[in-house]
């Protein structure tokens, strides 16, 4: 759903959230993700590393971003456009391949 028509007390089936189709739904339940209130507690980057491993194929980086606004959003943030967590994925993912570089 688009974010600008989430209202959070409805937020009841996981197309209710933020960013999220049909498609997303069903990348969230092959993650296990039943509700919005399974995605409490979950991290976005190791929920698409699990998705990528599950399909056996490797995933858009955006879905990152779609995972980072729905799990935020249930974390008690506004809802937003996937988009806006773009550049901190990409911040987040170079900065991690600097620590596996330093580490070597």
């Amino acid at each position: 759903m688009h974010p600008d028509k989430v209202v959070r007390d409805t937020t009841r089936k996981l197309t209710d959230l933020p960013n999220i189709g049909k498609a997303g739904a069903a990348d969230l339940v092959l993650l296990g993700i039943n509700s919005p209130q399974d995605l409490l507690g979950r991290d976005p980057y190791q929920m698409y590393e699990q998705l990528c491993v599950i399909t056996r194929q490797r995933h858009d980086p955006c879905v990152i971003d779609v995972f980072i606004s729905v799990t935020r959003f249930m974390h008690g943030e506004a809802p937003k456009v996937w988009w806006e967590y773009t550049e901190e994925r990409k911040n987040a993912l170079l900065g991690n391949e600097k620590e596996s570089s330093e580490q070597r």
